[in-house]
């Protein structure tokens, strides 16, 4: 079977959950499933540990199903959104008690971004995003009927591009004329009006996009809150990866928040809480991130970077 992903910082996340408890059992949820590369290296590292892969696209999911059978009953799967099905996990403490690990690698992967009918490259023949198909607004609707604030908005917060106002302007004037069909039509009119010294003149737009049509932001923030109401037992890891400063200010926020003992207001004079509600900690004081060879073999592990967190209580 060919396979069609590489997946970012495989290493750091197997260091990240290589613990006498996982290594002795229990269930760890890959929230992003994927093509099911990092659920495949832990499962062979980790002969004792059983994972459910969670992921909303069914392609993904059915082309896991077939690679990771030879691991039988070890691994299983559910389709949806992860922050459903981790708060509908969570919910069942008996079974929760015996999740040891979770994962999130928040991005897309290489099949589908390379996959023209997905329309999320630059040369795409359509304008799509979606990561569940099923889904009614894609990108295309987006492009096509949101006004000049909402695109605004979405370029600003989501892509964090200087000229936000400026693009969707250009956009809002374009789709007067014709409106926009393919991903192809959309970069062309980008790199038309914009430069980059790095990288294609679109990054910044299609990831606004991207994480507008997927919810992106709203998924994670609702795995986390989920995990800060249903703390995982002591000595079980979350680990995710992230692509860009919008997810990794969030993941990094959230875990600072678990570490503190005493959660009364900054401007408090004296602790009223009583204190108490330390989580864990941080498994490391700064982001992993990709060294040289894997840079240089797989170009897309530049943005990536892992935080990790250990429950203590």
């Amino acid at each position: 079977m060919e396979i069609p992903h590489i997946p970012v910082l495989l290493e750091q996340v197997l260091d990240s959950f290589d613990t006498p408890r996982i290594a002795k059992g229990g269930i760890l949820l890959d929230c992003t499933l994927g093509f099911g590369g990092h659920t495949f290296a832990l499962l062979e590292r980790y002969p004792s540990l059983e994972i459910i892969g969670i992921d909303q696209d069914k392609d993904a999911l059915d082309f896991s199903t077939k690679r990771l059978r030879a691991f039988g009953a070890r691994f299983s799967h559910r389709m949806g959104r992860y922050s459903a099905v981790v708060g509908e996990v969570l919910s069942d403490k008996e079974f929760a008690s015996n999740i040891v690990g979770i994962l999130a690698d928040i991005g897309v992967s290489s099949m589908q971004f390379d996959d023209k009918e997905r329309g999320f490259c630059f040369d795409s023949p359509i304008l799509d995003m979606r990561m569940d198909k099923s889904r009614q607004n894609s990108a295309k609707e987006i492009v096509n009927s949101y006004n000049l604030g909402e695109l605004e908005h979405i370029f600003r917060d989501f892509g964090e591009i200087r000229e936000y106002k400026k693009l969707a302007r250009l956009i809002i004037e374009k789709r007067k004329v014709e409106k926009f069909t393919s991903a192809k039509a959309l970069s062309t009119l980008i790199a038309k009006h914009f430069k980059h010294p790095k990288i294609h003149p679109a990054t910044q737009a299609f990831q606004a996009l991207r994480i507008a049509v997927n919810d992106e932001l709203g998924e994670l923030e609702r795995l986390l809150a989920t995990l800060s109401k249903n703390p995982l037992s002591k000595g079980a890891r979350v680990s995710i990866i992230t692509f860009h400063s919008l997810e990794d200010r969030i993941v990094k926020q959230e875990f600072r928040k678990w570490e503190r003992d005493c959660i009364c207001d900054v401007n408090v004079m004296r602790c009223i809480c009583g204190g108490g509600y330390k989580k864990g900690q941080n498994l490391y004081k700064k982001p992993l991130i990709a060294n040289k060879s894997e840079l240089k073999s797989n170009p897309r592990s530049r943005s990536a970077k892992l935080r990790s967190f250990e429950f203590g209580r």
